[in-house]
């Protein structure tokens, strides 16, 4: 795995199905994972809250486009389909994140390895493939603090290894609102070759009107085993989304009315956004001896953006903005390149085994951001003139070291993280009114992770945690001021957090498994929406905030083939001194404060056949940090069945997905501090999808 501090995997007990019970262990036992490079670790075994989500979850009976199909089943993850591939997904972790107005923000995010996050903390994931995935492993609490600046919780897909011989998968599926997906892999084993090549094709007509979309994707894996000792792994993907419709948020008027429309807005400019990337990365692990490792990742890439906005030609053109507003287009041409290398040792004290690893990282991003007016004349929602043209640049240099120290009863985790991101920033459109902006900041922190488990007996482990983290501003966000003068928002600090966590991971009874966290998080100069307007955001810096909450997680079965899965988040989310005109007490926006899932499922092994009835709720939401309007609570019901067959080499699966089954009108998203009040973002009503797939080994 990529850090020494995603420190642990989940218990099978929050897996999907329940094994039969000729073998409940196997499900029930906690998943070893490997922490470090040549390092194995039970997640009963440590003191962190993290939960593994399989490949086949991810897969069964699922669209396997957004990761919100399955990371509902996380505790303290609120994941919100937008309906906007514009816009990608919410994803927050214990509240962290929930401010961002596009991507994925406050969180690290890795993809085999590889950062999906910048240096500056936007993060982007359109290029997971869910397809190909092995594995989804979610983070929470202080020891994501240990991956540096905006770690508020860590998200790492992996692709799965291919099986001996060589395999061929294709699959497809359609449902409601035009939706489309197809997919094929190719995998196999020869040798001391490895490979999985996966490639996907998605298209939506889109829930509401202007939300069309498409994506095309690829993924790659290939692992080349050098010697006994040395492995290389090579890895690859690609994403191309050309014009993907925004339809913008909704007034509560307009979505009480038609929650299917798009704002009048999106439509008068016809707001879009197109998205392509590439990536490639290497991982070079190697053996010295029986007590030492090293390993070094490596990766370049390269993304470029064109985005058309809303923004009315009256506030481009006013006498007071006409030399200094960037326009209403923006297009980004982004360059990436990192480094990792770590060195591992396992070792004794005395006579109980000490781990350590020790590391260090370089990243660097540069940017090309131009901006554009979005009309010519008269006509509206086009490439105009230039109104911005700058070369920006963000680094980051972090060394890292975390060790474990294990007895019979007690084991004791500790980590120090030393991080410096550096912003430049060259101005290349100087005018009357508008002088050159250019400029740079630094920012530095240390942030220290301190862990204990204590070992009741073999069913039974408690454990705490305690650490601080730092959140540097994005270049998304400091690139507008709140007044809306020209240049970067260099006046922006980082936030900066204290988080601790008691946690219990216990075996009910022999098919029963239960895991509970209490945590808190204070954040110190939190990054908040300043002002948010015809999808341009500017942010600023308010006092503490707190965010305080239970986790728990459910999972066993009570007779053959049947089993459930619950999962229940309480989080409150609040400012705790005041600013502006926002009162202390205040909750925090895009968050909700309860959040659950649960299932019943049926599986007959000899038919290959599974059901499920699922329940999701979210509670409501506050728009705006003063609080004055909020997303209603919801909760939905879906079902979905699949069956499968083996014939001789073939194996076949046919799914059907019924989301909403109750038709319920609801939000699904807000868009945070929305200036216009256009902060909601409606969810679909009953949807279906059915989808075929079709495997062969040779």
């Amino acid at each position: 795995m990529k850090h020494t501090v995603l420190a642990t995997a989940a218990l099978l007990a929050l897996q999907s199905h329940a094994q039969s019970p000729d073998a409940p262990e196997r499900t029930l036992r906690p998943v070893v994972v490997t922490p470090t490079p040549g390092v194995a670790q039970d997640a009963f075994d440590t003191p962190a809250s993290v939960d593994v989500v399989s490949g086949e979850t991810l897969r069964n009976a699922q669209l396997q486009v957004n990761l919100s199909e399955s990371l509902v089943r996380v505790p303290g993850v609120v994941a919100l389909n937008r309906q906007n591939y514009a816009q990608d997904l919410q994803i927050s972790i214990r509240g962290f994140g929930a401010r961002s107005t596009f991507g994925v923000r406050g969180l690290r995010m890795y993809s085999d390895g590889i950062p999906a996050t910048a240096p500056d903390g936007q993060g982007q994931i359109s290029h997971f493939d869910l397809s190909s995935a092995d594995r989804l492993e979610v983070l929470r609490g202080p020891f994501s603090s240990l991956y540096g600046n905006s770690s508020g919780g860590v998200i790492a897909l992996f692709t799965a290894d291919g099986l001996p011989g060589m395999q061929v998968e294709a699959g497809a599926a359609f449902g409601s609102d035009g939706v489309r997906r197809q997919n094929a892999r190719f995998a196999g084993e020869q040798g001391a070759w490895n490979w999985n090549l996966s490639a996907t094709h998605f298209e939506t007509d889109g829930f509401r009107d202007h939300s069309a979309a498409k994506r095309n994707g690829f993924n790659g894996k290939v692992k080349f085993k050098a010697t006994a000792d040395t492995r290389i792994t090579f890895v690859a993907n690609a994403v191309d989304m050309p014009d993907v419709q925004d339809p913008l948020g909704l007034t509560r008027a307009e979505y009480e009315a038609n929650p299917e429309q798009a704002s009048p807005a999106a439509l008068l400019f016809n707001t879009r956004k197109s998205v392509d990337q590439q990536q490639v990365g290497a991982i070079l692990e190697h053996r010295l001896n029986e007590s030492h490792g090293v390993k070094v990742t490596t990766w370049r890439g390269q993304r470029g953006t064109e985005q058309f906005q809303s923004i009315p030609v009256f506030v481009q053109t006013s006498p007071a903005n006409v030399n200094t507003h960037p326009g209403g287009v923006i297009v980004l041409d982004r360059d990436y390149r990192g480094i990792d290398a770590q060195w591992i040792a396992k070792l004794r004290a005395g006579d109980h085994p000490v781990t350590l690893t020790a590391g260090v990282m370089a990243d660097e991003l540069k940017e090309r951001r131009q901006g554009f007016r979005n009309f010519v004349g008269t006509t509206l929602g086009v490439l105009g003139e230039m109104r911005r043209d700058e070369n920006n640049r963000v680094r980051s240099f972090d060394q890292y070291v975390q060790g474990t120290w294990d007895s019979d009863r007690l084991s004791l985790t500790a980590g120090l993280r030393h991080s410096v991101v550096k912003f430049q920033s060259s101005d290349r459109f100087i005018a009357t009114g508008n002088p050159d902006d250019s400029g740079s900041a630094r920012y530095e922190a240390t942030t220290p992770v301190l862990g204990a488990v204590y070992h009741v007996n073999d069913r039974t482990n408690v454990y705490a945690a305690a650490g601080r983290g730092f959140e540097t501003p994005t270049f998304n966000e400091l690139s507008y001021r709140p007044d809306g003068s020209p240049g970067l928002n260099f006046a922006l600090d980082p936030a900066r957090s204290k988080q601790w966590e008691l946690g219990v991971k216990t075996a009910l009874q022999q098919n029963w498994r239960l895991n509970a966290a209490v945590f808190q998080a204070r954040t110190d100069d939190e990054i908040v929406v300043a002002t948010n307007t015809g999808g341009r955001s500017t942010f600023r810096n308010a006092g503490e905030t707190r965010r305080r909450g239970v986790e728990t997680a459910l999972a066993g079965e009570w007779s053959p083939g049947w089993s459930g899965y619950a999962a229940v988040t309480w989080l409150d989310a609040t400012y705790e001194t005041a600013f502006g005109s926002v009162p202390a007490g205040n909750r925090i926006p895009g968050i909700p404060r309860v959040t659950a899932y649960a299932e019943v499922a049926y599986k007959h092994r000899p038919w290959g056949l599974e059901t499920a009835l699922e329940a999701r709720h979210m509670g409501r939401m506050a728009v705006n940090d003063t609080n004055t309007d909020f997303a209603p609570a919801a909760t939905v019901f879906n079902l979905r069945l699949s069956v499968a067959q083996k014939v001789d080499r073939w194996t076949f699966k046919e799914f059907l997905r019924v989301d909403n089954l109750a038709d319920r009108n609801y939000v699904g998203s807000v868009i945070v501090n929305e200036g216009n009040s256009r902060f909601f973002e409606p969810a679909p009503g009953r949807t279906w999808l059915v989808g075929v797939n079709a495997a062969y080994a040779f």
